[in-house]
Order: C-alpha cells, then structure tokens, then sequence
C-alpha cells in the first residue's frame, strides 16, 4: 500500500513511515546526505528490500519528507524549551542552565542535530528544500521574538534572528569539537550569548 508523504506537511505518519525516517536520520548522520537512499534507509531500518520506495517514490520526495520530520522534531523540542524559560529571567543563570543542558541533549542525541545541518547545506542548491527548512527556520524565530517581546525587549525581530543565528554557530561549532571538549564550550558560550539578554 502507498501512502502520499510525498508531501511532506502530511500531519500524521504511519508507525512505519515513522520507522523508516528515523532510520534516514541514522543514515545521514552515518554517511551524509549523499548515503541518503531508499535501500539504505530499508537497510538501516530492518525493513524489506523495496519498502521505502513504496512510500517515498523519489529521492526527493524522501529528502523531503525527512527534513519535515527533522524540523518537526527538533521545533517540537524548542517550543517544549519555551515553555520552560517562561518562568526565567532573561540572562539568569537558570536559563543558561537550561538552554545549556538542552543543547547538550541535542548534542548528545545527534542524528537529528546532523541531518539538520547536512538539509541546511543541501538546501543551498535546492529551492524547494530551502522555503521547507525557512519555514522551520521563521517558527523558530517567531518563538525566540515572542520570548523577548514579553519580556520588553527592543528590535526582538532582528534579536531574535541573531540569537537562531548564533545558537546554530554554536551547535555546529560544538559538534566539530572532540566530545569530551563540548559541554565546557557550549556552556561558555551560551553562558557569553544569554548573559547579555538580562
């Protein structure tokens, strides 16, 4: 049977197509984007020859459909982040624990972390996929703005895309770094990018 997450704004997936794409991010993280295909997807996820391309007819509609559940998840996980800061001062120090402690999650649960930024390169050559992943992108900015407003600061619009911006330096910055090295840097520097909020 087919289902149709060739669209990738399909609200709610089959406990295999779930399956499937949670194996497509452990195949990306493995070997990049350019391992990204439906037999190692079936491979990765224990699944018969043939099973992926039943769902997902194209590479692309495979990418796609992968990069809606990345953003997805990983939305789904800054939204849950906001709440939690609701009740903290900007710039205090149980903010910067708690951001600290989210990317560190992040950091230590990987692949979705990695398949973001392997779409975020790819979507440079991909108009498609770049308005999929600027669509996240604006939530995450809207959320971070809603943050900030509520708590009377200025120019939150051009606040808000500079800390989405820098928190991304700082995960990718993270990630290239050994990982007995991460916790110390991130938690320096959210501790210099948050401290400056207050």
């Amino acid at each position: 049977m087919t289902e149709s997450p060739e669209s990738p704004e399909s609200p709610a997936r089959s406990p295999r197509m779930e399956l499937m794409l949670g194996a497509a991010t452990h195949v990306v993280a493995e070997h990049g984007l350019k391992g990204l295909t439906h037999r190692a997807v079936d491979r990765a996820a224990g699944l018969p020859e043939g099973s992926c391309s039943a769902y997902l007819r194209t590479r692309k509609a495979l990418v796609l459909a992968l990069t809606e559940y990345v953003v997805g998840h990983l939305g789904d996980d800054v939204e849950r982040l906001a709440g939690q800061l609701a009740t903290c001062a900007l710039g205090d120090d149980a903010a910067i624990e708690r951001v600290t402690a989210f990317f560190l999650r992040w950091l230590d649960e990987r692949e979705l972390l990695v398949s973001r930024m392997e779409l975020s390169l790819e979507a440079s050559r991909d108009s498609e996929l770049a308005r999929l992943l600027a669509t996240s992108r604006q939530r995450l900015v809207d959320l971070v703005g809603s943050i900030l407003s509520a708590r009377g600061k200025d120019h939150t619009a051009a606040r808000a895309e500079t800390l989405v911006a820098s928190f991304d330096g700082i995960l990718l910055g993270a990630l290239a770094r050994p990982a007995r090295g991460r916790q110390a840097y991130v938690q320096q520097s959210i501790e210099v990018l948050i401290s400056g909020l207050g």
